[in-house]
């Protein structure tokens, strides 16, 4: 029983600890009852006087004749000690649960007069610090020349595979992705407010999901004027409680979903088009919700329209921007050469990521059944089906870079998990096609299915400039190229083999290695001292550890996939 009372216990000297740096944990409430502070301080010297009452029985056994009368007496002393503890722990719970809910109450209006204090500072600053930018250039996506892919030469009998590693002469450049880091939130929690029996929503889609955030008449407003006093006067505004259920709803989304920052920052755009219209007044209350959601944001203004610029972490290709501090700031939804911005950070902002660590959830519309099938392994035949909803999403993902290494570009393509409805459905049979095979059997049939059963095609000619698939996309599409199939072809492996795989950028071309616990031979790679194997889909008819004529080694550079 004791040790259930000291679990709760634990949890609930957690909660107090937390609760006791803010400022009301230091006053007793108006009627009396018992503060944070005293509470904990109550139950500490319990514990103390706990532990000292069986430190003196323990010691008492030590030293005096053991006798059973005496023994019984120490058992009747260390029962009544129990039960004192009980009482003592039901007297203390009884004051921390009629305590709570006031402190809890209490705290979250602190929050609230901090956030509010912020805001207010914040507003003074946009009637004050704004500065003429200009624009810089674009960063082009990296074009090289394409490789066109190879066909095997197929012989009346089979070919055999490679017997020996090679190592191949690749640099051992390793080019690594940081990890995904928890999403920004707000600078304080966000507190509903009560609004009667009948609140008012807005509905609106995002990506083709369905969306619903409260919001009403009353919050409905308009921007005067595209100057910095209107502006910082609705800021005022924005910053009232008023707002609050539109901005938790937002968040509660972003979670429901597991909406990417970038996904996030479209629903925000469409969440306040829905509620304002098209036009300054949405921009700014996109501005305001982003800001407050915990993100690097700014406000710009030229020919009379506002605009949001928001802060990456990434380089976004073939879009200009904003340099302020070290930071990247994008326009959202359209570009000026000059800009007047508000520069004045809001406290502890975070950039934009565009790595996609989880799936996102969107509303799910099937696509018609595609039939794939492997030319050396007819038997691999299986269906593919995706949600249409996600393409748009896709298609609206801009290629980026981290840390200035344009190698993470495909990276953050091929590392993002496979939904959860390709894995029930097209990963599931795959799987029972490799099932009871070794890995070199089983990589063989991969491999091949990935040279064969899919059209190769340039992304120019296809979709007028270079695009990267993510593996759903290469599932629905009928063309693809060399990075499409590789990004494909490792999440395959990794989630179906268990195994870690690299991509391999030579000049124009993408391909991938494999790197097996099974002794497999063939082309290989060393790369912090492991071996991987070489596994080219774009090798039509190639086997596992063969290398696509007329690679250039010497300038490759290996990019280390997350193997989950």
């Amino acid at each position: 029983m004791m040790t259930q009372r000291i679990t709760t216990l634990l949890v609930a000297l957690a909660l107090i600890t937390l609760a006791a740096t803010a400022q009301n944990a230091q006053k007793s409430t108006s009627n009396g009852k018992k503060s944070t502070i005293q509470l904990t301080q109550q139950y500490i010297n319990f514990l103390k006087k706990k532990a000292q009452g069986k430190q003196q029985i323990a010691q008492k056994r030590s030293s005096d004749p053991a006798t059973v009368t005496r023994e019984q007496k120490v058992k009747e002393a260390e029962s009544t000690q129990e039960n004192d503890a009980d009482e003592s722990f039901d007297d203390f719970m009884g004051d921390l649960n009629a305590n709570f809910d006031d402190f809890n109450q209490s705290m979250q209006q602190d929050f609230e007069n901090f956030r509010n204090q912020i805001n207010e500072a914040y507003a003074n600053f946009l009637r004050e610090a704004w500065k003429q930018f200009d624009a810089d250039a674009p960063i082009p996506q990296p074009k090289e020349k394409d490789v066109p892919p190879v066909i095997k030469p197929q012989e009346d009998k089979p070919q055999p595979r490679p017997q020996e590693d090679r190592v191949l002469p690749i640099k051992p450049v390793v080019v690594t992705i940081p990890k995904a880091e928890p999403q920004p939130e707000p600078i304080e929690p966000i507190e509903e407010q009560p609004k009667g029996d009948a609140p008012q929503y807005v509905d609106f889609t995002v990506f083709g999901t369905q969306c619903r955030i409260r919001f009403g008449d009353e919050e409905r407003f308009r921007l005067p004027a595209v100057n910095k006093d209107a502006i910082a006067d609705l800021w005022v505004r924005l910053a009232t409680p008023a707002y609050n259920n539109t901005l938790h709803d937002c968040l509660q989304l972003r979670r429901d979903h597991q909406f990417c920052d970038w996904a996030y920052l479209h629903l925000l755009d469409s969440a306040s088009q829905a509620c304002l219209g098209k036009g300054n007044e949405a921009t700014l209350l996109m501005a305001y919700l982003y800001c407050q959601s915990g993100y690097k944001m700014r406000m710009g203004i030229a020919d009379n329209r506002l605009f949001m610029l928001f802060g990456s972490k990434h380089v976004l290709f073939n879009r200009s921007y904003y340099t302020i501090g070290d930071c990247y700031y994008y326009p959202y939804g359209g570009n000026a050469e000059k800009l007047y911005i508000c520069e004045v950070p809001f406290p502890q902002e975070q950039p934009l990521s565009m790595l996609l660590p989880q799936e996102q959830r969107f509303d799910y519309e099937a696509s018609a059944p595609r039939s794939l099938k492997s030319a050396a392994f007819p038997k691999v035949l299986v269906e593919a089906t995706v949600n249409k909803k996600a393409l748009s999403f896709y298609a609206s993902y801009p290629p980026s870079m981290i840390n200035e290494n344009q190698q993470t570009l495909w990276a953050m393509y091929a590392n993002m998990p496979m939904p959860k409805a390709i894995s029930q459905t097209f990963m599931a049979a795959m799987k029972e096609k490799i099932a009871g095979l070794s890995q070199l059997e089983a990589m063989e049939r991969l491999l091949n299915f990935v040279q064969t059963a899919f059209v190769y095609e340039y992304d120019d000619k296809v979709w007028g400039c270079d695009r990267a698939f993510f593996p759903e996309e290469t599932l629905y599409y009928p063309y693809c190229d060399c990075e499409d199939r590789s990004i494909l072809l490792s999440r395959m492996v990794r989630d179906l083999l268990g195994l870690r795989c690299v991509l391999i950028h030579y000049p124009g071309h993408l391909a991938m290695a494999v790197q097996f616990t099974d002794d497999v031979k063939g082309d290989c790679i060393m790369l912090q001292g492991e071996k991987f194997t070489v596994c080219d889909p774009t090798y039509i008819g190639a086997h596992v550890g063969e290398t696509m004529p007329g690679m250039n080694n010497a300038e490759a550079k290996a990019i280390l996939l997350e193997n989950k």
